[in-house]
C-alpha cells in the first residue's frame, strides 16, 4: 500500500537520546540522518536496490542512469515516477527500447548498502567494467579554484550540518556554476550531483567529494565527463590506476593548503 504523503521521510530525523560526560547521563534530541531503501527500476524491470538519503531523487534517477552507462543523454530517461510504500521507494525510470535491451544483457543486480560500489556484481568482468575515456581538451579545475571550490562544498552542506552523517558532492561546471548534493552514500551523493547537472542542461568538468576517492567515484566521474577528480581523503590504489587510463587528474588529501597529485597534472 502507498505511503501517505504525509509519512514520506525527509533527509533527517529528531530522537532521543541519552548524552553522558564524565559518567553523568543527560536526556537530549539528536538529529540523524535518515537511510531508505530505494528501489530503481529500469522499463518495468528491477535493476537496483540501494540505501540512500530521501532527497533530490529525480537527480539520483538521472545521474544514476548516467554514471552507470545505461543511458549516454539526459534526454534518454523519459519518466521518472515515484511510489513510496512502508519499505521505501520505488523510482519507476522509462528508457528507450534500445538501452532497455542492451541493460538486459548485463549481469548486474544490486542490492547495495550505504558504501556500496559494486553490490550485486555477479562476474569479474562486470565488476571490473572498461573505464570511458575522458575527451582530450576538457578543463579541469586549477589549483586555486580546487582549494575555492573544497571551501564552497564545505559550507553547502546542510544535512550534514545537521546531523554529521552525510558525504557531499560538488560539480564544477564549464559555466562558472558549482552544484553539491548530499545524500548518506557517497556513490549516491555523485549520482545526484551529476543527475542536478545533467537536469539544468550544464556540462561539468571537476568533481569533488568529501571521502576518500574509490574506483567506484572515478568511474563514476569519467562516465560523467569529468577531467578532474578532487577528494578529501586518499584514493585507492585502483582508483589511481583508473585515472591513469581514463586520462583524469585525480587529486587526494585535498586539505588546504595541501593536497596530493596521483595522476595527471593541476596548474
Amino acid at each position: 500500500m502507498p505511503r501517505p504523503a504525509s509519512e514520506v521521510p525527509g533527509p533527517t530525523a529528531t530522537v532521543a537520546a541519552r548524552r553522558v560526560t564524565d559518567g553523568a547521563p543527560q536526556a537530549m534530541t539528536d538529529v540523524l540522518a535518515v537511510e531508505t531503501a530505494v528501489a530503481i527500476e529500469f522499463n518495468g524491470r528491477s535493476h537496483a536496490v540501494m540505501l540512500a538519503t530521501p532527497a533530490d531523487l529525480e537527480d539520483f534517477a538521472l545521474g544514476f542512469a548516467l554514471t552507470e552507462g545505461i543511458i549516454r543523454r539526459a534526454d534518454e530517461l523519459k519518466l521518472v515516477e515515484q511510489e513510496w510504500t512502508p519499505q521505501g521507494v520505488v523510482l519507476r525510470i522509462r528508457i528507450p527500447e534500445l538501452r532497455f535491451a542492451l541493460l538486459e544483457t548485463r549481469e548486474r543486480n544490486l542490492t547495495g548498502r550505504t558504501g556500496c560500489g559494486l553490490c550485486g556484481t555477479s562476474t569479474l568482468e562486470t565488476a571490473i567494467r572498461p573505464v570511458r575515456l575522458v575527451a582530450p581538451g576538457v578543463p579541469h579545475a586549477t589549483a586555486s579554484a580546487l582549494r575555492e571550490g573544497m571551501e564552497k562544498l564545505a559550507a553547502m552542506q546542510p544535512y550534514n550540518d545537521a546531523s554529521g552523517a552525510v558525504h557531499a558532492a560538488g560539480l564544477m561546471t564549464t559555466d562558472g556554476g558549482f552544484t553539491v548534493r548530499e545524500d548518506v552514500g557517497r556513490h549516491n551523493a555523485v549520482d545526484k550531483a551529476v543527475g542536478a547537472v545533467a537536469r539544468a542542461g550544464a556540462t561539468p568538468h571537476s568533481l569533488l567529494v568529501t571521502s576518500r576517492a574509490s574506483y567506484e567515484i572515478v568511474h563514476k566521474a569519467a562516465e560523467a565527463g569529468c577531467s578532474l577528480v578532487a577528494a578529501i581523503s586518499a584514493p585507492t590504489a585502483l582508483a589511481v590506476q583508473l585515472a591513469l587510463e581514463a586520462g583524469i587528474t585525480l587529486v587526494g588529501w585535498v586539505r588546504p593548503p595541501r593536497f596530493t597529485v596521483y595522476s595527471g597534472e593541476l596548474a
